[in-house]
């Protein structure tokens, strides 16, 4: 059994499968994914799985230098931009760049997978840039 709290086979090799720069998005419910890009669909009703939840759970796997977040998130202030600016204060975010909320939909394109979640509240997205451990 795995040591970790994912327990999502098909996220963990995702992720397993990511290498120095490559993208993976978590995106609430109604993020589009574009054509091509594999999307791992977690949602199951409003909410669940929430997006605090999934992405500390992702991040509990994998090394991030970087997300993609953009000015609509800061803006609106979803409930989940808490986290995310404690998660980025305390570095496991790496640095910040922001964008519009159109530019993060045209990033989504680059994803290696795109995560769908439950969460129903607007901009509740980001894009996650792999880093090393070394």
């Amino acid at each position: 059994m795995k040591k970790t709290p994912l327990l999502n086979a098909e996220l963990s090799a995702a992720i397993a499968r990511l290498g120095h720069g490559d993208v993976i998005v978590i995106g609430d419910a109604g993020m589009p994914v574009p054509p091509g890009t594999p999307c791992i669909d977690l949602a199951l009703t409003a909410g669940v799985p929430d997006f605090v939840t999934t992405l500390k759970v992702l991040l509990s796997e994998m090394q991030v230098q970087g997300h993609l977040l953009a000015h609509e998130t800061l803006e609106v202030a979803p409930p989940a931009l808490a986290e995310i600016e404690a998660l980025t204060a305390g570095g496991e975010l790496g640095a910040r760049q922001l964008l519009s909320h159109d530019e993060l939909k045209a990033a989504c394109r680059t994803a290696r997978v795109q995560i769908r979640t439950g969460e129903c509240q607007p901009y509740s997205n980001i894009a996650l840039i792999a880093g090393v451990t070394f």
